[in-house]
């Protein structure tokens, strides 16, 4: 068997994180995106969910795959389920998929794709169900830049709490799972060591970066709305507003000891991860 993994989404803020952390273990990897760019010692192919043409040669020479569902589908099973069969009539005896922690298997979304793991679509699998990013407060996320420009971060969460993960440590955990002789076979709930409210969240953000930060409470609609301006589609917008509600009414505080467990290390606080994107200059110097 080649152990080879087709990464899909490698230029992604976990994808890439993925195809790194595999690369530095001596993993063979395979880069898939819509764009790749230079391979830097692995192979890179083009691949779109909704092409099919670019399936084939992606899988080609594979017999693992980390999937990351299409961005902003709100129902993907559609289009990943032609694929994931095709994948195991290639020769893939593993998958890992990227979920949420808001999305149990049969749930709505890519919790029906969940299911379809936890069902036998493989004969290893693992689905990791991260709460919500560290980096949605510091890379290129609408939350980012309202941060950067304005000092403000929105949101419908009102008070609820939400123990924040840092990519890194997704990334962590799914290359565990993908290389380990043993695959979890299960579903993975990802979190940080601590649940934050947004308004703590922005108070984090000021004492890093010396600058005024709040936390601006919205309404369901009003995110919505927000989430769409700013180009995400309105079907789409209006599950991750509906997340956000759920998060008022307490659904993601919750914390979690998977990252210790599978890495053997503690996963990072928000507190060490801003303090680290400011050394990097990631995302929170203003423009």
């Amino acid at each position: 068997m080649s152990d080879r993994t087709l990464v899909i989404g490698a230029t992604g803020t976990t994808g890439s994180r993925v195809a790194r952390q595999l690369a530095e273990q001596g993993h063979p990897v395979v880069l898939a995106s819509r764009t790749p760019g230079p391979p830097a010692g692995a192979r890179a192919v083009r691949f779109d969910w909704y092409d099919p043409g670019t399936h084939a040669p992606a899988l080609r020479g594979v017999d693992r795959v980390s999937l990351v569902p299409p961005v902003g589908d709100a129902e993907p099973e559609a289009v990943m389920r032609p694929f994931l069969e095709r994948a195991r009539a290639a020769g893939v005896r593993r998958a890992v998929l990227l979920s949420s922690s808001a999305v149990p298997a049969g749930g709505p979304g890519v919790g029906r794709v969940h299911a379809l793991l936890a069902e036998g679509l493989f004969e290893e699998w693992a689905v990791l169900r991260p709460s919500w990013f560290m980096q949605n407060f510091t890379g290129r996320h609408l939350h980012a830049e309202s941060l950067r420009v304005d000092g403000v971060v929105a949101s419908a969460t009102g008070d609820g709490r939400v123990a924040f993960v840092d990519a890194e440590d997704i990334a962590a955990v799914a290359v565990r799972a993908l290389t380990d002789a043993v695959a979890p076979g299960t579903d993975l709930v990802l979190t940080g060591p601590e649940a934050l409210s947004y308004a703590e969240v922005a108070a984090l953000v000021a004492e890093a970066t010396g600058r005024p930060a709040s936390h601006r409470k919205l309404t369901y609609e009003q995110m919505r709305d927000r989430l769409a301006a700013d180009g995400v589609p309105a079907e789409f917008a209006a599950v991750l507003a509906g997340m956000d509600v759920a998060i008022a009414k307490g659904a993601e505080d919750r914390v979690t000891d998977t990252v210790e467990r599978v890495t053997g290390r503690p996963a990072l606080s928000f507190r060490a991860h801003v303090e680290a994107a400011m050394r990097q200059k990631d995302g929170l110097s203003p423009r």
